[in-house]
């Protein structure tokens, strides 16, 4: 599917700063639904909890199937949409970054992982429903009084801060054989790339944010995540000029004028060598 851009939904018409939606698909309002099949991204955190059936994603080119209940976030920036579900029943919580607590955000922010999704037990899945179901009657009572938001904020962070846990716990789990001091400093470079690769392009950029050697950045980086610092930066670039390539019309030097390069032979020969194809090819290849 190409657009003309990729569809950006923000939660600026939601005074609250808060959207959420109970979903059975099949039941779900029609214009609720094609929202979530065409491929857009959020300026916020947009959480799907799937409490039964199964359903299947795409987040920046990779599938992720859940068949059972879990939780996924997209995190704002990420191209996403629904393929397919299947008897799914659950729940579509957005938020709005700025209501969150720092500490809740966290984990999230600074994974080593690009899509977060995790499965949940019995007991996380009822704890989070209760919350959302919270959270929903809550934004239903469409109150401006201060005790009101105020209880709507915490129960938004409460939310949040238990599924960061619960991602924590996997996430120590995968990097438990690092030191602490080495996957900071990975988390945190990636964190800033995420946030600045449109305009700071080489690893020294982000060693002199950090208050690192290069040398220093770069041998932690390889060491935690297997790749060169420089390595994450241009794949950080390449997604999204694979996105604006996937699913808008823009032209190929529009594309690389956005991305921080005004030379487009240049981007051109860097986006072939990734990805081993031209950006026209890699259009072609992805558009029939």
């Amino acid at each position: 599917m190409t657009l003309e851009t990729i569809e950006l939904y923000s939660l600026i018409e939601s005074l609250s700063g808060v959207e959420i939606q109970y979903f059975s698909f099949g039941e779900m309002d029609p214009c609720s639904q094609e929202k979530v099949t065409i491929p857009h991204r959020h300026d916020h955190y947009c959480c799907f909890v799937l409490e039964r059936g199964s359903v299947h994603f795409s987040i920046d080119f990779q599938t992720i199937d859940l068949d059972r209940p879990g939780l996924l976030i997209s995190c704002p920036g990420q191209v996403h949409h629904l393929n397919y579900a299947t008897q799914a029943q659950g729940w579509i919580l957005a938020i709005d970054p700025a209501l969150l607590d720092q500490n809740a955000r966290h984990p999230i922010d600074q994974t080593l992982s690009r899509i977060i999704v995790m499965d949940l037990t019995d007991s996380q899945l009822t704890w989070l429903v209760r919350i959302l179901q919270l959270i929903h009657a809550q934004v239903l009572e469409q109150k401006s009084e201060c005790f009101q938001i105020s209880i709507l904020h915490h129960l938004l962070n409460a939310f949040f801060y238990q599924a960061a846990s619960i991602f924590h716990v996997e996430e120590e789990r995968r990097i438990q054989e690092y030191s602490l001091r080495s996957v900071e400093i990975s988390k945190t470079f990636q964190k800033l790339v995420k946030e600045h690769f449109l305009i700071l392009k080489k690893p020294a950029d982000y060693a002199a944010r950090m208050n690192l050697t290069v040398s220093y950045l770069n041998d932690t980086v390889k060491f935690i995540t297997g790749f060169s610092s420089t390595y994450l930066i241009q794949q950080e670039v390449i997604h999204e000029a694979q996105r604006r390539l996937f699913y808008t019309h823009q032209s190929i030097k529009e594309i690389a004028y956005a991305l921080g390069y005004d030379d487009c032979k240049y981007f051109t020969r860097l986006f072939g060598k990734t990805v081993g194809l031209s950006p026209t090819q890699f259009r072609k290849k992805h558009i029939q």
